[in-house]
């Protein structure tokens, strides 16, 4: 396909770098700019973009948009600026399926795409969850499906993305650091819909934002409690209309929050005409992604949780619930993304003890003992996992369940939930997961 002659690609992370190859490869003019000096004397690394004329500017889902000079500049300029997505999406013949929502993304995508696999439908899952769509657009036939992962950061400056199936899980406060008002989230995640009429949209019946995104007789809507028409739970049971899809005690996934993520799986899959035999198959094998609430075995006798992705309220909360337990020693910190501590304390969520480091850790101390937590702060995590293998005993529940991005000590919250496992089972008595 046509593309403009002189691009410039801002932010080298995954998605940068793929768009860099893909454009490079039809031939495309690329130079590249990032925020990080180190790629400095890289080939084609534009030091001063602003000074130079572009077609066309790609901007990374990690470079923050509003107050940024150089997202500015081209705006002023009337220079098109177009997302990762968008690159993907016009090099690619698949049918895309996108998951967006504040919790349950991965997880979702994941199990949607175990699901396309086991009904014989070819599919890759991309997006947010690792894989850019750039890496992987060309690979895709008319019918393969892009089980895509949809981020607000990569919704946030698309312009022609459109998928075929389209499924809004929940929509949360979060980000809004990034995005400066609640309203302007909910408008980012809710570009995911196209208002084509050929669009299958799968929206959340308990969730007032997912509900609310579109009007529309054809949406189908997923729900915990019984619907006239849709994806609900009746009888301990999943259905669809009138046809049980999976018993509840068959699902191997914890917690009302992945009861969400696989109704919503169960729409979707639905929705593209995938029989309940092939459904229940997937759903019975399924493992979810690591640091998600993953068990990672006792220590000391104390059940080790790790929650790492859990990087705003709404997760934090619905692992306590899933975990329902007593006597839970949680580890939460990294950097605040705006949001109010004091909300969630006020609820009287059954803590033993909660550990605050990082960054967000004396704010997140002092809302704790505001509402009469016993509360320890902590400079860095490993502080408060050294603490943590000191007072492990017997029937406790340890649970990093951070509440915070990662990003003032560690790349990403997969890294911090693999530091959190090595700090507590580097010494000690240790029992690993079965």
């Amino acid at each position: 396909m046509k593309i403009a002659k002189r691009v410039l690609v801002y932010g080298m992370g995954l998605s940068g770098q793929a768009v860099c190859k893909l454009l490079h490869k039809h031939g495309v003019c690329v130079s590249f700019y990032d925020d990080e000096n180190r790629f400095g004397n890289f080939f084609n690394f534009d030091k001063e973009p602003t000074r130079h004329h572009y077609d066309m500017v790609v901007v990374s889902p990690g470079i923050k948009v509003i107050g940024n000079q150089i997202i500015s500049h081209f705006v002023i300029n009337k220079t098109p600026i177009y997302s990762e997505l968008d690159i993907g999406f016009m090099f690619c013949r698949g049918r895309f399926v996108g998951i967006t929502g504040t919790n349950g993304k991965t997880t979702t995508t994941s199990l949607v795409g175990k699901i396309f696999s086991e009904a014989g439908k070819d599919n890759i899952v991309c997006g947010n969850i690792g894989l850019p769509i750039a890496s992987v657009c060309e690979k895709a036939g008319s019918k393969t499906y892009l089980i895509t992962e949809v981020s607000n950061f990569q919704l946030e400056l698309s312009r022609v993305f459109s998928c075929q199936t389209a499924c809004i899980l929940n929509i949360a406060p979060d980000h809004l650091d990034r995005h400066g008002s609640m309203a302007e989230y909910v408008r980012v995640k809710r570009k995911i819909l196209s208002n084509k009429k050929s669009q299958k949209v799968i929206l959340n019946f308990d969730d007032e934002y997912s509900k609310g995104s579109k009007i529309s007789k054809k949406n189908l809507y997923f729900s915990k409690n019984i619907l006239n028409k849709g994806v609900f739970i009746k009888n301990n049971a999943i259905y669809y209309n009138k046809t049980k899809i999976i018993s509840l005690n068959d699902i191997p996934l914890l917690g009302e929050k992945n009861l969400e993520n696989v109704l919503a799986s169960v729409a979707i899959a639905i929705a593209n005409k995938i029989k309940p035999r092939f459904i229940k198959s997937a759903i019975m094998s399924f493992k979810p992604p690591a640091h998600r609430l993953e068990f990672l075995g006792k220590f000391n006798g104390a059940l080790v949780y790790d929650d790492s992705k859990a990087t705003n309220l709404p997760s934090v909360e619905g692992a306590l619930k899933a975990l329902n337990g007593g006597n839970i020693l949680i580890l939460m910190g990294g950097r605040n993304k705006d949001l109010d501590f004091d909300d969630f304390f006020r609820k009287g969520y059954k803590l033993t003890q909660v550990l605050c480091f990082g960054e967000a850790g004396q704010e997140i101390y002092h809302s704790a003992k505001k509402f009469n937590y016993e509360a320890l702060l902590f400079d860095k995590m490993i502080d408060a996992c050294e603490y943590v293998k000191e007072c492990a005993v017997e029937n406790m529940i340890i649970l990093l369940s951070p509440a915070c991005a990662s990003f003032d000590e560690f790349a990403s919250y997969a890294v911090r939930g693999e530091q959190f496992k090595e700090y507590i089972f580097g010494q000690g008595k240790i029992t690993q997961k079965d």
